[in-house]
């Protein structure tokens, strides 16, 4: 009898640790699982984020037909800045990076409005009324806007205006005061200018 107690004994231990063993390796698992959850997915302009959603819609109109085809659906989408914290448009996020939580309701949002009659203007100042500007790629060229957009322009040309001013300044002969004699420029070969030299010289002595 103690011989067959002293041979099950060791098979109990090894069963135990192999049964530990695979425990711990199920919690790792998990517990990396859980993390890659819960870290959100980084972007080049910092964390990803989806708490920026805000759902855009409006009543689908009587008898709407879409007034967008596919490929003017996705030319309004960037002009649609991804508001998860990356640099991109809707469209571009969307089909690029698939990590990102808020560009496909985005575009949910924009199918819909699409089906319910309503065209790019109109869905563009959907998305404006709820997000403000800054869902712009381009914010629209009015007010502020517009002057911040003309401004470099017109110090640019200001200054180029100056400059051909001050140029043409320095290049214009010196205006003789009056009682002042003229000397005039004389033009000649190097040969030439070497004689007159020669001449006023010679007068000189």
């Amino acid at each position: 009898m103690t011989t067959v107690v002293g041979q099950a004994e060791p098979m109990v231990s090894r069963r135990r640790f192999l049964a530990a063993t695979g425990a711990g390796f199920v919690s790792l698992v998990a517990l990396r699982a859980a993390g890659a959850q819960q870290a959100p997915a980084q972007t080049m302009s910092g964390p990803m984020s989806g708490e920026a959603y805000v759902p855009v819609a409006r009543p689908p109109r009587a008898g709407a037909t879409p007034q967008l085809d596919t490929e003017q659906r996705d030319l309004l989408e960037k002009h649609l800045k991804c508001q998860c914290g990356c640099p991109l448009d809707i469209y571009t996020c969307r089909t690029t990076d698939f990590a990102c939580p808020l560009s496909p309701k985005v575009h949910a949002d924009v199918e819909a409005l699409i089906a319910g009659g309503y065209t790019a203007d109109e869905i563009r100042e959907a998305f404006v009324a709820a997000y403000g500007e800054r869902v712009l790629t381009a914010p629209k060229a009015e007010g502020f806007n517009l002057l911040a957009y003309v401004a470099p322009f017109a110090v640019l040309g200001l200054g180029a205006a100056l400059a051909g001013w001050l140029i043409h300044q320095w290049r214009r002969p010196v205006a003789v005061k009056a009682g002042e004699p003229h000397i005039p420029q004389v033009a000649g070969t190097a040969e030439e200018m070497a004689r007159l030299d020669a001449a006023v010289r010679d007068d000189s002595r």
